[in-house]
């Protein structure tokens, strides 16, 4: 009955939600690709699906918090986000003043990312889904081989961050999908299947450590140290961990009209 309930509410709050707090989104045509990092050189297939155009922004992720108590910061289970969870908003139900409401929401944990996307019919990316669709650049939908692509995306791990820009601030890859690289890091499904470093955050002093790396090892590709990179922070958190630079996008098996 529970279960039944839950469901129940988590399609009412797809069908009645303002328009503007249901991504749009846009198909993916499945193919095969080989991994950069944290896998064999097998060939990984990736089948047909649907992904946000744009990371979950502050004001959607607002909207579903309000709809859902249980993720309401003065609320949250410890077992399910660590004591940064929602640190900058100034209430249950108020963002901070800082905080730009098109920006991408961060700080929330893998269990309320992964719960959102349920609740609007969707689910969040495997990492070779994500790995998939960023490996794209503006024209080419596998831009790895080309260095601008490469500089482009180191530059951007490399320089201060500020995580409060708007969606849609970064380019337009081949498969129409914004921010993959440039704003923040997003969160998929399997986010652990691959570890880099120890259990938890013991490799990095604090969250902006994640950004930096000393070496690529074991790195098919030197060229993609950006691949490398996302790898070790998916390493190197656990489900709960709520951070600054860490927000997060859904997928879809099928279409999602709003």
């Amino acid at each position: 009955m529970k279960t039944f309930l839950r469901l129940t509410i988590c399609i009412l709050f797809f069908w009645v939600s303002n328009a503007n707090c249901q991504s749009k989104m846009v198909p993916i045509k499945g193919g095969t690709y080989i991994p950069l990092y944290g896998r064999d050189s097998l060939q990984v297939t990736i089948n047909d699906f649907y992904m946000d155009v744009y990371p979950v922004t502050n004001q959607e992720f607002l909207e579903f918090v309000k709809k859902t108590p249980k993720w309401k910061r003065s609320q949250v289970k410890k077992l399910f986000a660590d004591g940064n969870y929602l640190f900058e908003w100034e209430s249950d139900n108020k963002l901070g003043q800082s905080q730009a409401k098109k920006a991408p929401i961060t700080n929330i944990s893998w269990f309320v990312a992964n719960d959102y996307c349920e609740c609007q019919g969707k689910r969040l990316p495997t990492i070779d889904e994500w790995e998939y669709v960023a490996m794209a650049n503006e024209e080419l939908a596998d831009a790895r081989t080309i260095k601008t692509y490469n500089e482009t995306i180191l530059a951007w791990y490399e320089k201060p961050k500020t995580f409060n820009n708007e969606i849609g601030s970064t380019f337009k890859n081949y498969w129409n999908v914004y921010d993959l690289h440039g704003l923040v890091w997003e969160w998929t499904s399997d986010f652990n299947s691959v570890l880099i470093s120890g259990e938890s955050r013991k490799d990095v002093d604090n969250d902006s450590n994640l950004f930096c790396g000393s070496a690529a090892i074991g790195a098919t590709d030197l060229m993609n140290y950006a691949a490398f990179m996302r790898y070790a922070i998916r390493g190197s958190v656990k489900a709960k961990y709520t951070m600054k630079n860490l927000g997060f996008r859904c997928v879809s098996d099928k279409e999602i009209l709003k």
